[in-house]
Order: C-alpha cells, then structure tokens, then sequence
C-alpha cells in the first residue's frame, strides 16, 4: 500500500491507473477505523481494480462545540488496517492540503440537509459536501462507497452527485453491527462500559418498531411507541426519532413499501452522539 500525502502526488497516480484503463473504488473515512470500513474496503476490492482510501478528520463538519478537537486519530493503526486488507493507496492528507486557506466556495445541499441530523448541526452536511465534492474530484472514482448507517449523508451524497454530474457510482453497503446489535461507530470508543449498555437501546427501539411497522400502519402510533419504550433508558437523551422515504428523507404519515420508509434515530448517550437507523422492508 501507497501512502500519499500530497495532491500532486495523488494525481500523479491517479494518472497512471487511468492510464492502465483500470477503475477505482473510494472509500472516504475521518480515521479511526473499525469493521465497518474494513467491510467498504472489501466492497470495493470485489468492484474495482484499484482501491483508494482517505483519512481525513474534516473541520468544515464540526459546529462549535463538538468534537473535532476531541476526534479519535490513530494513523499509523488505521494504516495498518487498511494495508491488511488489501488497500492499494492512502490519502493521507494534512488539514493545510485540503484547506491551504479558508473555504471560499460553499457546498449547500437544500433542503435534504435540513431534517433528522440537519435540525441539530446546522451546517455539518454542507461541511460534508464540500469534502467529498473536493475528495471526487481528487481521486476521479469510478465507485465510491458508503454506509448505510449515515443514511442522510448517502441521500446528500447522491444528490451531489447527480446535481454535479460526477462521473462515478455511489454503492451504498450495508450498516456493521457488534454482536449485540450495536452499530459500529468511531465514537463508541468514548462510551463507557454502562453507557455502552445504555447505548444498546437505539436498535433495539428500532428492531422493536420494524416489527410492528405493518402495511398501513400510522407513523404517529409507532413514534409513539418508540418514545415509551425510551423509558427503559434514562440514559439515553433523544434527539430524534423519525420515519422517512429513505429516498427522498420525506416525512410519512403511513408506512407503505412503495415509500421506502426507513426509521432513524439519533441520541446522546453521556456526551456521545450516536446515529442507527433500518429499511422497515
């Protein structure tokens, strides 16, 4: 695996593989990597003839306030990591690479970015659009992959690249769960023990709703349910819980398959923001 720190140099590579007429799958990552991005990787190998992945802790995503200063950073183990499982380059690029100066241009994803996380972090999906804008035209993929467990993120992402003609396919891959259910996060390294416990009660809401999300059944009623099963979890501080089209983020007032109703949650658990979500069909 190819370390690469500089643009030049990245472009530089991306040249030749071109060049080689061979294609490339991305995956973006802020670092302190688990198995779901390991899982991207994988993806992204059984897809592509080369396969490039990117740490950057991005600042332009962070509100006053949370947790840039804070974020977990392990290079040289997420190095490893990725060289391990078959990773052919690294952009690895320092804040001052990507931002020689403050950003001049804004990326402003609409009104997609506006509910579930957007009512909260003002801002935070256009930071998000800026980089990966900024990382797509660095790389040029032929396929770039995500997570489904930032289900807004993939619908913004996709809009931006429709809306900007980037010339590369989003694979949207399957959320990586813990044993217990819980999914995989960068920040459940800040969980304690109990907290971690507490933190338990996300997917179990949602597995818990996902049962009784039937054909027809009112959104209202399931919100309601899913609110008073929260209270087997004083821990848990909610900051959402919603039921959208997990196309367009639209709001619903019954579940329908054609709606492609998916349930999000997010809350705080001590002072760790955890996001889950799942497909009801």
């Amino acid at each position: 695996m190819r370390i690469v720190t500089h643009i030049s140099e990245l472009r530089h590579l991306i040249r030749q593989t071109k060049a080689q007429s061979q294609t490339i799958g991305f995956v973006p990552t802020m670092g302190a990597l688990h198995a779901g991005h390991l899982s991207l990787i994988q993806e992204a190998k059984d897809k592509s003839d080369r396969v490039i992945a990117s740490i950057f802790v991005n600042p332009e995503q962070f509100g006053p306030g949370e947790d840039y200063d804070r974020y977990p950073r392990q290079a040289e183990k997420d190095a490893e990591m990725l060289r391990a499982a078959g990773t052919d380059i690294l952009f690895l690029p320092a804040k001052e690479e990507i931002y020689p100066q403050p950003p001049r241009v804004k990326v402003l994803p609409g009104p997609v970015a506006n509910v579930l996380c957007g009512k909260t972090r003002p801002g935070h999906f256009s930071g998000v659009g800026l980089v990966v804008a900024k990382l797509l035209n660095l790389v040029s993929p032929d396929f770039l992959f995500l997570g489904q467990k930032d289900l807004q993120q993939t619908v913004i992402i996709r809009q931006l690249i429709e809306d900007l003609n980037f010339p590369v396919e989003l694979v949207v891959c399957p959320t990586i769960r813990e044993a217990d259910g819980l999914a995989m996060s960068s920040r459940n390294r800040y969980l304690t023990p109990e907290e971690r416990q507490t933190a338990l009660i996300l997917n179990h809401t949602l597995q818990h709703l996902k049962t009784l999300a039937q054909p027809g059944a009112t959104v209202q009623s399931l919100l309601e349910e899913g609110h008073q099963y929260f209270k087997n979890a004083p821990g848990l501080q909610t900051d959402y819980l919603e039921i959208v089209n997990g196309t367009t983020l639209e709001t619903l007032e019954v579940i329908l398959p054609e709606e492609n109703p998916v349930i999000a949650i997010a809350g705080f658990v001590g002072k760790t923001r955890l996001i889950d979500n799942t497909f009801v069909f």
